[in-house]
């Protein structure tokens, strides 16, 4: 008997029990009471559809028993049902491992958006061209996922690409979904500058940071310095002649090690000042979160054996081997061989692997 049906049932009954919310024309009118109720429905409907399901499997394999147990004179009928039961055994086994796995308590930043960094490591221009290439993969698959991507800052390569380039991603479970990409992503290719035909490798790296709310982390906005300047880059004559873009500097105790720093950030994302303001606010209490988070997923990562999602940014995760057009995700062994599709935005083949082997991890430690 699988251990979690009376939470299960439980959970039913909640849900239900929100359906009948939803439908009624008293919540219906008050539309923040109907918008709460319905992503709470929207919650459960993939933990209730898998149980109903296991529900309706556990039916027939029951009522086989059953047959079989009465001593059933129907020698065909008999191994009919004998023969379903063995059929449906994996079946059910697999059902709870689903169930289990969607019963093991959510990230909860999985639902936020984020703020993407991509920054050149080592290898020059190459590298700022490979950031480069890493932020069209990364545009292209968020456009596949309907979420919108927003460009904070950007500081181009002399030969192209990016330096460092930060963007915000909004959507729907798009922390829960990039998370694994946070690290260093390596390059082994013949770079346009190589006259010799050799292979360079270089990197750049990744940090994917959730979006903090207001309430999430605590600033006292008096304490922070703020300067405008002009913007540069493409946008006509408006980006040069207004002083859209800030510059905020503040002073952040980090609680976990005791030290001061200086957080500086810089945004021309729009032309319009308080917008400007309000995404460099943003942006920096994503990034006191992020830093407050770290030593949560520090905790996390002594515990696991494997690196799938622990945040560490200076773990080397993934080498594109453009000779071989090859792509090789060093946390879980994963080699494919079509590059030049993956740099396209198909990565989802990747993450879903990578969502596999973390939910391996939990499930795991679940037991202990």
């Amino acid at each position: 008997m699988f251990e979690h049906l009376d939470k299960l049932q439980a959970l039913e009954d909640r849900y239900i029990d929100l359906e009948a919310k939803i439908s009624d024309p008293s919540v219906i009118s008050d539309q923040a009471q109907w918008q709460k109720y319905t992503k709470a429905h929207a919650k459960l409907t993939d933990v209730v559809e898998t149980y109903r399901a296991y529900q309706k499997l556990q039916k027939t394999y029951d009522d086989d028993q059953a047959l079989l147990e009465m001593g059933e004179s129907d020698e065909e009928l008999a191994a009919m049902a004998e023969m379903e039961m063995k059929e449906l055994a994996p079946q059910l086994e697999d059902y709870e491992k689903r169930l289990t796995i969607l019963l093991l308590p959510k990230d909860p930043n999985d639902e936020k958006n984020i703020i993407m960094e991509i920054r050149a490591g080592a290898g020059g221009d190459e590298a700022a061209l490979f950031a480069g290439d890493l932020f069209r993969m990364y545009t292209k698959y968020c456009e596949t996922k309907g979420w919108k991507l927003d460009i904070s800052s950007a500081n181009e390569g002399a030969a192209g690409g990016f330096k460092e380039i930060i963007c915000s991603v909004t959507g729907d479970n798009v922390y829960g979904t990039l998370k694994y990409e946070s690290g260093v992503h390596r390059v082994q290719r013949v770079p346009a500058t190589e006259t010799q035909g050799r292979v360079h490798t270089s990197a750049a790296s990744v940090a994917v940071l959730p979006e903090a709310e207001e309430f999430d982390v605590v600033i006292n906005e008096g304490e922070i310095k703020w300067d405008t300047f002009r913007s540069g880059g493409a946008g006509g004559q408006n980006v040069n002649k207004v002083e859209s873009g800030v510059r905020l500097r503040y002073n952040w105790k980090n609680p976990n090690t005791g030290v001061v720093e200086e957080i500086l950030i810089e945004c021309t994302e729009t032309r319009d000042q308080p917008k400007n303001k309000e995404r460099a606010l943003t942006r920096l209490r994503s990034f006191i979160y992020d830093k407050e988070h770290q030593k949560y997923l520090d905790d996390i990562a002594s515990k696991r054996k494997t690196m799938v999602s622990t945040g560490d940014r200076s773990a080397k995760i993934r080498t594109y081997n453009y000779p071989q057009g090859r792509i090789t995700d060093h946390r879980i062994n994963y080699t494919i061989y079509n590059l030049s599709a993956f740099m396209d935005g198909e990565i989802q083949d990747c993450l879903d692997h990578l969502i596999v082997a973390e939910n391996a991890e939990r499930l795991k430690e679940s037991e202990l």
